[in-house]
């Protein structure tokens, strides 16, 4: 029997957990560990998904069960449903093993007897391209794991011959074809070494071209093209590992930084039997003075085509490469004052004769027709729009399916136009998809799977049927997911026009407190990125808006805006606005805009502002900390550049220009060149294993903060890369100290 005093002592500790426990089980509060510690907030998984036979069925991946913890893949008739397990997980499961293969992705051969899976899959820098793959012959139900005696992991880039009697793939910086027939292995190329790179790319040419499978099968199957990259030479940056071992180590890497010298590059082609490569005589100094971003079969078996850019990436020539004599010829030029991005929309089509096209010529990203000796160049999407992106091209019918979104640039749509040019531009989308939309068109072009979201809503995804947009079914609802979300205490995100002066117009989103009084003043976080790799005001749903909407339960306000130089679909002249000066003049953007938002919305507190952002958008928080630190007085920058001079040569010569020709402009751009001016409360986060944007650059801000007496607060994560995600609870972590450190220096809610 308890005491009185026990009793007592109970309703104290029954008083004190009560609003704990009543907060932990409102399900309309938002919370870090909610977010962060065991996710609520997953949404459904759909695929990976691969049409066939122009997209009459499709297949994906479901839970095999028949075979624990693995993976049936299942094929589905595109207009019934009818639902067929066309590769039951039993038939991946290798002989003398009896776990079935874990599939992270798989390819059908041209003629569908045959799938190739790629498994056992490792990182290399931003992505698991490296792993073993397997052949399942579908007829013979033979199981056969390709490489040989290559050491687990090894193969990179694996793709079937046209002819589907063979598969060629990369491995430890060489060459390879194995015949499918008896598996024998023909090495093609002999030197592959951690300088002489074959089929695949140094880390520079990787990330910033986004060139990762260096070689390609010629259409009669008889010979292979690739990229030759030799990194002797390249500056070396030393990452150090200290914490997994009781000794340091240094991790080195081939990148080259601002000014210096890259990898020469060439291209080849070789018989697929094997033999002596003939080297294209591509002209120019190839490490100095040029790239070769692109290169692919011109339709024919005798000649390849290549997009040669020049170092600065404002001149872009398509050359032809004869395969026998290696003798090009220039068939088109283009040239910008500023930079040209990359064309991954070149395509053949009408036996040859022509390939379609994507220019900025006119102001605007269009879309062309150009005849295969470069002198005939047709625009068929005319208008003061830009296409996004090219999601497919029906040769047949004779069409052209794309992304654009002419009236809104925080959306996105499909349309069509002919490929003659002849006739309207239709838009494929209904209205009553207003958002963002992105579709995975089939062969033919007669379906697609349709993934719709906009900024309150979570994504889901549909079966159409192409052109009529008649929904077939649906694959992904995400109703539990909508349901969490619609129990959330919240204001729906709004969007913004921001006039920042000269007729300059900035779209923006905001996120106010659930309880908002328009008679108070709140605090603001300004979110932002800045730069020319990304948008953040989109009309799109995203995992982030739950943090911005906890902090608005807890009584901030989050603010978004898109300065010109991010790449809104705003024509040319806004995207390249920044081009030399992208610290400078994206920071007068940035900080004209908070000038407008605090001189429109009498609820803004001028006196709380605080600004952050990851990558570029740490870029851009520093600047605005620095250079206007009247209006921002609380910052949080995660993996910053904080000096452009120590960044990329392909990245950042071709939005700066070259070191020798634009020095000062590097000065005055740094974040660094501006940190003596820090007035207020500034968090600085780095994963010293950051191989993109190395450790350094925070070193050297502390080095120049310490200079000037500068007090901040600074986190390290050990051997974490860019995206600070690797290692038990550093996630959790890490968004933990952001909240704490916003909440500490800047007092929350209205007043």
């Amino acid at each position: 029997m308890k005491t009185m005093k026990q009793l007592l002592i109970l309703f104290v500790i029954f008083l004190y957990i009560q609003p704990i426990v009543a907060q932990e089980a409102d399900k309309s509060i938002l919370t870090i560990d909610r977010l962060f510690k065991k996710p609520e907030f997953r949404g459904e998984r759909f695929g990976p998904a691969r049409f066939l036979d122009n997209g009459k069925s499709y297949t994906t991946l479901e839970k095999s069960e028949a075979v624990k913890r693995a993976k049936d893949i299942i094929k589905y008739d595109t207009e019934s449903g009818e639902r067929t397990i066309l590769v039951p997980a039993e038939l991946l499961i290798p002989k003398g093993d009896t776990t079935a293969l874990s599939i992270s992705n798989y390819e059908w051969s041209t003629d569908k007897n045959m799938l190739l899976i790629f498994t056992n899959t490792k990182r290399v820098w931003r992505y698991k391209t490296r792993g073993d793959y397997w052949v399942l012959n579908l007829k013979t139900e033979n199981l056969m794991k390709l490489g040989g005696d290559a050491p687990e992991s090894s193969l990179m880039f694996t793709k079937f011959s046209p002819d589907n009697k063979k598969v060629a793939y990369v491995s430890k910086h060489n060459v390879f074809v194995q015949n499918l027939s008896d598996g024998k292995i023909t090495q093609l190329t002999f030197d592959g070494s951690n300088t002489t790179i074959n089929g695949t790319f140094d880390w520079v040419y990787e990330e910033e071209l986004s060139n990762r499978d260096g070689f390609r099968w010629s259409p009669d199957s008889k010979y292979i093209s690739y990229w030759q990259l030799d990194a002797s030479g390249i500056g070396e940056f030393l990452m150090i590992n200290t914490t997994d071992s009781i000794y340091s180590h240094t991790i080195p890497v081939q990148y080259p930084k601002v000014g210096t010298k890259n990898s020469d590059c060439r291209v080849g082609v070789i018989s697929a039997e094997g033999g002596k490569t003939v080297w294209m005589k591509v002209p120019g100094d190839m490490r100095n003075d040029f790239y070769i971003a692109r290169m692919d079969w011109a339709k024919t078996s005798d000649e390849i085509y290549i997009q040669r850019l020049n170092r600065p990436q404002n001149k872009l020539v398509i050359m032809f490469c004869n395969i026998e004599t290696g003798n090009v010829q220039t068939i088109l030029t283009e040239t910008d004052d500023a930079w040209i991005d990359i064309n991954d929309d070149m395509h053949w089509f009408n036996k040859g004769k022509n390939f379609t096209w994507v220019s900025e010529r006119d102001g605007w990203r269009h879309m062309y027709v150009v005849s295969r000796d470069g002198k005939d160049v047709k625009l068929i999407t005319p208008g003061n729009f830009d296409v996004i992106k090219v999601s497919s091209i029906d040769f047949e019918n004779g069409w052209i399916y794309y992304i654009a979104s002419p009236n809104n640039p925080t959306q996105r749509y499909l349309f069509r136009v002919s490929l003659d040019g002849k006739g309207n531009i239709e838009q494929i989308t209904p209205k009553s998809f207003s958002g963002i939309n992105s579709y995975q068109i089939s062969d033919g072009s007669n379906y697609a799977i349709h993934t719709y979201s906009n900024i309150n809503t979570p994504s889901i995804k549909d079966l159409v049927e192409l052109p009529n947009h008649k929904v077939i079914r649906n694959l992904v609802a995400n109703k539990k997911l909508s349901e969490k979300i619609t129990a959330l205490k919240k204001i729906p995100t709004e969007f913004l026009k921001v006039e920042i002066g000269g007729e300059i117009v900035l779209d923006g989103w905001m996120i106010k407190p659930p309880d908002f009084d328009p008679s108070k003043k709140y605090p603001v976080l300004y979110y932002l990125y800045g730069h020319p790799a990304g948008q953040t005001v989109l009309d799109r749903w995203s995992g982030r808006s739950l943090w911005y909407w906890m902090l608005a339960q807890h009584g901030y306000i989050v603010i978004s805006v898109d300065n010109r130089g991010t790449p809104a679909p705003r024509g040319r002249a806004f995207r390249k606005y920044i081009y030399k000066d992208v610290g400078t003049l994206a920071s007068i953007d940035q900080a004209e805009a908070m000038k407008a938002i605090i001189n429109k919305y009498s609820f803004i507190d001028p006196t709380r502002i605080a600004v952050w952002g990851w990558s570029g958008g740490a870029v851009s928080t520093l600047n605005l900390m620095f250079r206007y630190p009247d209006i921002f007085s609380v910052g949080i920058a995660v993996a910053p550049v904080t000096d452009e001079r120590l960044y990329d040569t392909i990245y950042m010569e071709r939005y700066m220009g070259l070191l020798k020709d634009n020095e000062e402009g590097y000065i005055q751009s740094a974040a660094l060149t501006f940190a003596k001016d820090l007035k207020g409360k500034l968090l600085v986060v780095h994963g010293t294993g950051d191989d993109n944007v190395h450790y350094q650059n925070t070193e050297k801000l502390i080095n120049e903060l310490i200079k000037y007496n500068k007090p901040f607060t600074m986190m390290s994560y050990p051997n974490r890369s860019h995206g600070i995600y690797e290692g038990k609870g550093t996630r959790l972590h890490l968004w933990s100290l952001l909240t704490s450190f916003l909440e500490t220096n800047l007092p929350a809610g209205g007043r």
